[in-house]
């Protein structure tokens, strides 16, 4: 599957704006993740694009939510390490894999991030930098559906979370204008 196909699947079937640059967000950051790991760009990209393509479907029951992604992806031909991820994300499958890590850290880094850029008063992700993010990160309260401990789940890929986090901000900082932040 091509990015521009996976693309037009996810725009076709979730709904919600934010959560669609969610996915956009998880893609770059997955996708320099795996540059930095020495991994395979194009499917650790993809894997972060469609992580979450069946939010909209399960909303209603989470626990199926990654099974439906995974079934429908399997249909539409996408690899099986890919399938592995989205179902690895939401705990259904044990993270095997470096992938299967990385989406599973990144998932709610970038809600954290997003966050932090929102509460900056100009409200852009290009005007924070790492060791806001970080501050941000230690206050509990701040982003609390943002998952601390799955965040530092990074140190799994030999990545300290001061590293992830810089990387996670630069990525989204490169596609600041598709966030609209």
């Amino acid at each position: 599957m091509t990015r521009t196909e996976a693309l037009e699947i996810v725009r076709s079937r979730v709904k919600n704006d934010r959560l669609v640059k969610h996915m956009l967000a998880a893609e770059a950051v997955m996708s320099v993740l795996a540059a930095r790991l020495g991994e395979d760009r194009e499917m650790w990209g993809l894997a972060g694009l469609l992580h979450d393509v069946d939010y909209d479907e399960t909303a209603a029951d989470p626990e199926r939510h990654g099974i439906v992604g995974a079934a429908l992806l399997k249909e539409l031909g996408v690899a099986d390490p890919i399938l592995h991820a989205v179902e690895s994300h939401a705990g259904h499958r044990n993270r095997a894999t470096a992938m299967d890590r990385a989406l599973y850290a990144t998932d709610p880094l970038t809600g954290l991030v997003v966050a932090a850029a929102l509460m900056h008063p100009s409200k852009k992700v290009g005007a924070i930098n790492p060791e806001f993010v970080l501050k941000r990160f230690k206050e509990k309260r701040f982003a609390a559906g943002a998952n601390r401990e799955q965040i530092k789940t990074c140190e799994e890929l030999g990545l300290p979370l001061e590293e992830f986090i810089s990387i996670a901000l630069a990525a989204m900082q490169g596609i600041a204008g598709d966030l609209g932040l």
